[in-house]
């Protein structure tokens, strides 16, 4: 295959948003709605696509800057997925939008492309690139709602701090660049052991990581995840909480354990702190919440924590229990945010005493919240329970050698136990709060009925049948030759 063909699917998205957006001169604003539907179903037929096209097992493209390989293409199906619910709930939020509808399905699907050029970034150039694409989406997202104060806040603090985010990047690979003569992270793994020595050659790795942890909310950098989860759209939020997160992951596997491995295996206590505070912080401070949109940007926080245990493990275990716990969380999150979507369509507010009631009002809107909830909790048989017990597996098996992991597992099954407390609050007050002043159905469209039963349906499928996803985890993780 030469580069073009590689890049095939990231060109049929980009073609497909050019195709949306041209659409939108030519139709009436009452039909402008169904460019969802097609962008879903266009997202969809390139899902479908990625399984019926023979690519290489092991590619690279445009000088070794761009990697086609199972781990890009694990990461490639997961955005896909992750944008059809996502577009699907944008059009259901639609006529909320007081204008530019069709835009905000075409900067999901450019969002979508940064995603998945990341997870092909074989390089620091391709990299920065890619994150830029989705930061500058995200920017116009989470502010979309230009009529309402609170979009704007979360969009001028998404751009203060991502901005900043980005300063620590490139002053990170410059400093990278500098002293190891090279960006391509196959270069950069020959020539960092030679460069553990080198102070600049580490700040300039710090600075990235920096910037990286900016992208998956990670302490100390997750400061702005409340404010700008509580603010913007809903199926903004969703693909943010989601696709923003895995993304900053898959480039943060590429670069530690495909770019330079022995600088990880240095960096393991570095990496255990960063887990666990990052635990901590989340789950204490989702405690006091009332805005579930605000909870569950705090438990975006402390789930990027639970993610970090697995990559701080330094094992072909811890990480391929990463790639599972982000498909879990994928179907997890987008259920919850459906039901969010569709509740303050009728409540105009996210405050958790607004889904009281919910039970009888929507018993499907209620199941949904519930199985999220519980799956977030890690309660069996959902899907997150077997996630985060193959991640503490994955750093107990190394406690042998290392015992910080068993103070990190101490410190996660700890905040396991206090986020029982703010997550079953939110199913206490959908079914035993007191009686609630509005007792009216809410009607559920059919196409989050469908979204929300698909997701409900993975959660309890994978919680018990998680052997091909697994599979595929352990397949993509295989490209990592130095972990053991």
């Amino acid at each position: 295959m030469n580069d073009y063909q590689l890049i095939s699917l990231e060109l049929a998205v980009v073609l497909l948003a050019i195709g949306v957006l041209l659409a939108d001169l030519w139709m009436s604003a009452t039909q402008r709605k169904r460019l969802g539907y097609v962008a879903a179903a266009g997202v969809g037929a390139v899902l479908i696509a990625s399984f019926l096209v023979d690519f290489p097992d092991f590619g690279f493209a445009f000088g070794k800057m761009y990697a086609m390989d199972p781990l890009a293409m694990f990461f490639k199906r997961f955005f896909l997925v992750a944008a059809i619910i996502v577009l699907l709930l944008a059009v259901d939020f639609s006529d909320r939008v007081k204008a530019g509808a069709t835009e905000l399905y075409v900067i999901i699907l450019f969002a979508l492309v940064g995603m998945m050029f990341c997870a092909s970034a074989n390089d620091f150039v391709l990299m920065f690139a890619a994150l830029e694409t989705i930061t500058v989406s995200f920017y116009v997202l989470t502010s979309f709602m230009r009529n309402r104060l609170q979009s704007l806040e979360a969009g001028v603090k998404y751009l203060i701090l991502g901005a900043l985010s980005t300063g620590f990047t490139v002053f990170g690979i410059a400093l990278v660049f500098g002293t190891a003569n090279t960006m391509n992270f196959e270069k950069l793994m020959i020539a960092a052991p030679d460069l553990l020595g080198n102070h600049l050659f580490l700040l300039g790795l710090l600075f990235v990581l920096s910037g990286l942890g900016f992208k998956i909310a990670a302490f100390p950098f997750q400061s702005w995840a409340p404010d700008v989860y509580q603010g913007s759209p809903a199926p903004v939020t969703a693909f943010l909480a989601v696709g923003s997160k895995a993304a900053g992951f898959v480039l943060l596997l590429r670069l530690l354990f495909g770019g330079v491995p022995s600088v990880a295996a240095e960096w393991k206590d570095l990496l255990v702190y960063l887990a666990a505070f990052t635990i901590l912080y989340g789950n204490l401070c989702a405690i006091p919440q009332r805005s579930l949109k605000r909870l569950l940007g705090y438990s975006s926080i402390a789930n990027a924590g639970y993610l970090l245990i697995g990559v701080a493990a330094v094992s072909k275990v811890g990480v391929t229990a990463v790639l599972f716990y982000l498909v879990g969380y994928l179907f997890t999150v987008l259920a919850a945010f459906t039901v969010i979507s569709v509740v303050t369509r009728h409540t105009e507010s996210d405050d958790i005493g607004a889904f009281a009631g919910l039970g009888r009002r929507s018993p499907l809107l209620a199941a949904g919240l519930t199985f999220a909830m519980v799956s977030l909790a890690g309660i069996p048989p959902l899907v997150g329970f077997f996630g985060k017990f193959m991640l503490l597996k994955a750093a107990i098996e190394g406690g042998a050698k290392f015992t910080g992991y068993y103070c990190l597992v101490g410190v996660a099954v700890f905040g396991v136990v206090v986020s029982l407390y703010y997550y079953f609050g939110v199913i206490r007050a959908m079914f035993w709060s007191r009686e609630p002043a509005d007792l009216s159905p809410i009607p559920v469209p059919g196409t989050m009925k469908l979204t929300l039963g698909v997701c409900m349906a993975a959660m309890l499928v994978l919680g018990v049948y998680w052997k091909p996803v697994l599979d595929s985890a352990t397949e993509a993780v295989a490209v990592f030759t130095r972990l053991r």
